[in-house]
């Protein structure tokens, strides 16, 4: 399959075009039976040449190139409605029926306030030539009016406010909300690309419009990507700043699979600078070794790295609640637990090791040590532990295992 992407070199362009490419390389096996032989990528740098022989052998086009903010109204129509003219008219001529989609907004509603969008006139406009189009000539024909966008690669204080927020909060820029109560409807960028692959598939999602709602319907004359989320300027802004706040707070969000914060967090860190993407952590040293923090959880507690120097024993304690993994990745060490109600006092031993990673429970009511086995070489564990240390509530209480 040989694939024509316009405006390739756009926000969505970019972000299709990655995605194709490993479909193509084999980097991608999500999709067998999915055979991309050429990308071919349009932009403004591209020849009439170039646009009319990819126009011949093209078997699906993405047509993604439109403008957003022209010097002039004026712009709108030539830049939408216009070269969407061209690239049918060419594919006419070479006589090229194959599947086209169109990138639209949700401004070619032209309702609430959109109703005087001259941007959305001239959405509105492509979007009936490509519906006509799809009538005169049978092509499938897949109208996308899509929300507004965000993820990687987009460009700030353009035409999102995600990636003007995202850049703003990374780089400690000034930003302005003008009203924290306006909802916006946010469509992420890889949510995007998976509907244009099963677009290429076959298994586009097919709707009518009312206003600016959906009404999924099958074989509806319009197409919409099924996931999207809802969130307040403020609400955005609030989670930017606790991604900001990260490096002091330790503290990793709450960011569950699927969710808008898992996304937005995504999509902010790509706009970090080179000085901010390494952070120092505070290492707690004495004459044993080392103890450091390194991520906090909202709900499941906290992860740190310890280092013991040859011969130390670390622990000799115990916890109510509290339980712990230790994980070596380096040296040789034991393990020793005793529970603290056996009236034998036997001891429970693990040898670990980093040439062998396993991971042991620190068992709550058991009174746990670990001791680094060599004379000559540190020990270096992982530790896990369920709850964020509270010093008001610290849960440790000091019992030698022997």
């Amino acid at each position: 399959m040989k694939l024509l992407i316009t405006g390739a070199k756009g926000f969505v362009g970019k972000n299709l075009c990655a995605a194709l490419k490993n479909i193509r390389d084999g980097k991608d096996r999500r999709f067998p039976g999915l055979e991309i032989e050429e990308v071919y990528e349009y932009d403004l740098d591209s020849t009439p040449e170039e646009l009319d022989a990819w126009c011949v052998s093209a078997d699906f086009v993405f047509n993604l190139a439109g403008v957003n903010r022209p010097q002039n109204q004026e712009e709108f129509m030539a830049g939408n409605f216009g070269f969407a003219s061209t690239l049918l008219d060419i594919l006419k001529k070479h006589k090229n029926a194959c599947p086209v989609m169109l990138s639209s907004s949700q401004q070619a509603s032209l309702t609430g306030r959109f109703g005087n969008s001259e941007y959305g006139r001239s959405k509105k406009a492509g979007e009936e030539l490509f519906l006509q189009y799809g009538q005169q000539t049978g092509a499938r024909v897949l109208v996308y009016r899509f929300p507004n966008l965000f993820g990687k690669w987009c460009r700030p204080n353009y035409n999102s406010a995600v990636a003007t927020f995202c850049n703003a909060l990374a780089n400690d820029l000034p930003y302005t909300v003008n009203d924290p109560s306006v909802e916006l409807e946010l469509l992420y960028i890889d949510d995007l690309v998976d509907e244009m692959i099963a677009a290429l598939k076959g298994e586009e999602h097919h709707c009518e419009f009312e206003g600016l709602e959906v009404l999924p319907k099958a074989g509806g004359r319009y197409c919409y990507v099924h996931t999207t989320h809802k969130a307040t300027l403020g609400e955005i802004v609030n989670l930017l700043k606790s991604f900001a706040a990260q490096p002091q707070t330790l503290m990793i969000p709450d960011i569950p699979s699927g969710s808008f914060a898992k996304k937005l967090y995504s999509t902010y860190l790509s706009y970090l600078p080179k000085e901010k993407v390494a952070f120092p952590l505070k290492m707690n040293v004495d004459d044993r070794g080392s103890f450091t923090e390194l991520v906090h959880t909202l709900n499941c507690g906290q992860v740190s790295i310890n280092i013991s120097k040859p011969g130390i024993t670390k622990g000799q304690h115990w916890h109510n609640t509290k339980f712990e993994q230790f994980i070596v990745v380096k040296g040789h060490g034991l393990i020793q637990q005793r529970n603290l109600n056996d009236p034998e006092g036997k001891v429970l031993e693990w040898e670990v090791s980093g040439d062998k990673i396993e991971a042991v429970h620190m068992l709550p009511g058991y009174t746990h040590n670990i001791i680094n086995l060599s004379e000559t070489e540190d020990l270096v564990t992982v530790m896990y532990c369920n709850e964020i240390f509270n010093p008001n509530k610290p849960d440790t209480f000091f019992v030698p295992v022997k």
